[in-house]
């Protein structure tokens, strides 16, 4: 199955919002993102404009005449994907669940990376490392992934965040892209965040959802974390109650924005109920004007 018909499968994104994968988003990625330096291109004749410093002072000497090295972005960038798939990410009130939701942002990343011709590597994690894809090109490897990604069942529960980034870090030997999905319900991977973003490019997408804000206003329930197993007894009719659970979360949205701009790492929230498509572009034209 190719990555436009993994997303048909998703029936709540718009089929106009498909066609835009190979347009506006292909097109945006490369103007977002750029090479991780410079390389040599040719040398030519020197001109007063050009800066000195790059005067090739061997063939000038042979030719008689100034000439200069030029340079070029280097072109080849590696987009590596880190996705959260631990028990809390199959919950979700909206349109998708979030572990949907950070599938379809998963493939649309790494569909867009694929048509600049770059390379595509992905993690997946939860309490463990779950499954690894080595970043390669071409479409055949776009499949690859999908295909992994619809047969992955993960073996633990929990959010070893700060095992993923650490295994990234060590792994990747280049200046990369690193995409981190994930509801970011841990408290562990700050330090191994810092150190990761000194070296490549950290774009942090929290998976959110409607009732991270909104508890129902119910009776008497028991809720039970999918993670660790633990049941706490609530209760929607009360307003005390919605209110702390408002502002509990409010307060984890703060610190995870500002401990995020602590570290120079990219952020962007997308809801269960949001078209991941058009929250991708808005994402990419907000970056490029900066």
């Amino acid at each position: 199955m190719d990555s436009l018909q993994f997303l048909s499968k998703i029936r709540h994104i718009p089929l106009v919002s498909l066609k835009l994968v190979e347009g506006l988003l292909a097109g945006n990625y490369r103007s977002v993102f750029r090479g991780p330096g410079l390389e040599f291109d040719e040398v030519r004749d020197y001109t007063h404009e050009d800066d000195s410093r790059f005067i090739d002072w061997n063939v000038t000497s042979r030719m008689d005449s100034p000439y200069i090295k030029t340079f070029k972005e280097e072109r080849e960038l590696v987009m590596f994907l880190v996705v959260d798939v631990s028990a809390s990410m199959r919950s979700g009130s909206g349109k998708m669940s979030r572990e949907d939701t950070a599938a379809v942002l998963s493939v649309l990343l790494a569909h867009a990376a694929i048509e600049n011709n770059d390379r595509v590597g992905a993690l997946f994690y939860s309490d463990g490392i779950e499954h690894w894809v080595p970043p390669l090109k071409g479409r055949k490897h776009i499949s690859r992934l999908i295909a992994d990604m619809q047969e992955i069942t993960p073996k633990g529960k929990g959010s070893g965040l700060d095992l993923a980034i650490r295994t990234v870090q060590e792994s990747l030997k280049r200046r990369s892209i690193c995409v981190i999905l994930s509801d970011f319900r841990t408290s562990r991977g700050w330090q191994e965040l810092t150190l990761l973003s000194r070296k490549h490019d950290v774009i942090a997408i929290k998976i959110s959802d409607p009732d991270d804000r909104r508890f129902p206003d119910t009776g008497l329930m028991y809720l039970q974390d999918p993670e660790t197993g633990r049941v706490i007894p609530s209760l929607g009719k009360s307003g005390n109650f919605r209110k702390e659970h408002h502002d509990f979360w409010a307060t984890q949205e703060i610190f995870w924005l500002r401990e995020c701009r602590r570290r120079g790492i990219d952020t962007l929230t997308v809801s269960t109920n949001d078209d991941p498509v058009m929250k991708l572009i808005s994402y990419f034209k907000r970056r490029k004007r900066r």
